[in-house]
């Protein structure tokens, strides 16, 4: 499993009714039922990943998340999970909307375009950044709405989101050092928060 998935799987309580959205081949639902006793639900748009996740004996629905979570009723999971996907959303605000609603909780994890190897990599060369953590060349990427560690924690903020916790990650997925707390939005490569609709 990618270290990205073990990081996201450390913040699931054991037992947690589990929704991940773009859940891509179910491994991280496969490891959260099988190590913490989870009870998982995915949701994927490629019916390659779709014929995967069956294979592995995870229950899925062949979805695109951007048309909204109707099939699911408010609070029907502890945690919704958005591993990966945020940025290559049509709609992301909505989304995360609608990751509250139907979840207790959500999980969000995403790559930082402010990473400073990004930006020194669109400064010195001029051309869009490709990296392990961005493998994409532009013109096949899946990503369409980049975004920052800051611009995150700002959309979170104007829609009434809490941010009940942040894990920073490196280059290769897994936890970032003590040095990106000082600076994130320069220092970490990504981040995965913890979220739920703040009161009121």
């Amino acid at each position: 499993m990618r270290a990205d998935l073990e990081l996201v799987a450390g913040l699931v309580p054991h037992g947690a009714r589990v929704l991940d959205l773009g859940c891509g081949d179910g491994a991280l639902l496969e490891h959260l039922a099988r190590e913490r006793g989870c009870r998982v639900q995915g949701v994927e748009r490629s019916p390659d990943a779709v014929v995967e996740c069956m294979r592995r004996g995870i229950p899925v629905m062949e979805l695109d998340v951007d048309g909204g979570l109707g099939d699911f009723g408010d609070a029907a999971f502890d945690v919704v999970v958005l591993s990966q996907t945020l940025q290559a959303l049509h709609r992301p605000r909505e989304v995360l909307g609608e990751m509250v609603r139907a979840g207790r909780v959500g999980i969000v994890s995403f790559p930082n375009f402010g990473h400073w190897a990004v930006r020194v990599g669109l400064l010195v060369r001029g051309r869009m950044p490709s990296s392990r953590t961005l493998p994409h060349a532009w013109y096949e990427t899946p990503n369409i709405h980049l975004c920052t560690i800051d611009d995150f924690e700002a959309l979170a903020r104007a829609e009434g989101l809490e941010l009940l916790r942040r894990r920073l990650l490196d280059a290769r997925g897994g936890p970032a050092g003590g040095t990106a707390e000082r600076r994130p939005n320069l220092l970490a490569a990504g981040a995965a928060y913890v979220v739920r609709r703040g009161p009121g």
